[in-house]
């Protein structure tokens, strides 16, 4: 098979990036400067798919740097319910790939007549979620051919944390976003296929994280459905001590996203402990004492190392896939604009 599309986009991404932070740097600050002068009670997020994990991982980054409560909101509330909700006093962060899913441009656009400050995250610059919002912001990823998102869901969240770094004048995010095209090129290259001998022949596997990462982990979960047809399930490190720690058994794999902050040593535990159930478990995380270790590349910033770690799973995801047998830029039903009503 030629390089797939999937792979070409994993490889843009450290262009994209820098592509992103340098020709929408302007309405990025602009936005950031009316969400300060604003200073909104609460923020609301609108997505689907890939765009509503990044809207999860922005739910955590804002709710821990800015101390402001994020919730999502279901789209369709707007398009099919036809409730208006109370948000003066709020942000509405929608985001959208095209821009122009109907129950998303809906939700947004009911957004801003319930008083919220509107602000799109779109790969389309011309279309109706940007024109309808107070702020557009272009993640200028460039045209996306494989049905799996990757370059997108990147920009997307990149675009999302430096909206709230120029929001709170925080100049150290800011830096780290500025070295991140450096610190994806030495994700790309982190080799994780050791993962696929504990995935041959298994039909789910669990994909943790805590805090940003479990935004990383749903995403990942995503593409393995997407793209190898294997079902997974992303789960809290914390939560999956309780009910669905009785699907492990012997063998059964598990996928711990550990970051660099606060929840490692939280994460690297849960997984030696399922190690102890007798799942086959994998970390990136050197705290691991009886899982496997995967390689990562450190970002120096709590925030933006569970970026480098999904640029590192879409490397393996896509490899993975072709390892199957599998075109991962065909999925079985899949389109790559979706409109839901």
């Amino acid at each position: 098979m030629n390089t797939t599309h999937m792979r070409q986009e994993i490889e843009e991404i450290p262009r994209a990036v820098a592509r992103l932070l340098d020709g929408s740097e302007k309405v990025l600050a602009e936005a950031g400067r009316d969400i300060r002068q604003r200073d909104p009670r609460f923020v609301v997020t609108v997505a689907r798919g890939s765009s509503d994990h990044a809207a999860s991982f922005m739910k955590y980054a804002v709710e821990l740097t800015a101390g402001l409560p994020v919730a999502s909101v279901g789209p369709s509330i707007a398009s099919i319910y036809g409730v208006r909700l109370r948000l003066a006093g709020s942000a509405c962060l929608a985001i959208s790939q095209s821009g122009k899913s109907p129950d998303i441009v809906a939700m947004a656009e009911e957004a801003k007549r319930g008083g919220a400050l509107t602000i799109a995250v779109t790969n389309t610059a011309d279309s109706p979620l940007a024109r309808g919002s107070d702020h557009a912001i272009d993640i200028l990823a460039g045209k996306e051919r494989s049905v799996a998102a990757t370059k997108t869901f990147v920009n997307s969240a990149v675009a999302g944390l430096a909206l709230m770094a120029h929001s709170t004048n925080d100049e150290e995010l800011l830096a780290a976003l500025r070295q991140l095209p450096g610190h994806f090129s030495k994700a790309i290259d982190c080799d994780w296929m050791e993962l696929a001998g504990a995935l041959d022949g298994a039909n789910s596997l669990f994909i943790l994280g805590r805090g940003p990462s479990l935004a990383i982990a749903n995403e990942a979960a995503l593409k393995f459905k997407e793209t190898c047809g294997v079902h997974a399930e992303a789960y809290s490190a914390a939560e999956v001590m309780h009910g669905p720690m009785a699907l492990v058994q012997p063998g059964f794999p598990v996928l711990g996203l550990a970051a660099r902050d606060r929840s490692e040593p939280s994460m690297a535990e849960a997984g030696d402990r399922l190690v102890g159930k007798g799942g086959t478990v994998f970390a990136t995380s050197e705290l691991a004492k009886t899982s496997r270790r995967l390689p990562f590349a450190a970002t120096g910033h709590p925030l933006t190392d569970p970026l480098a770690l999904v640029v590192s799973f879409y490397a393996f995801v896509e490899a993975f896939a072709r390892h199957r047998g599998l075109n991962p830029d065909q999925p079985r039903h899949l389109n790559k604009v979706t409109e839901t009503v």
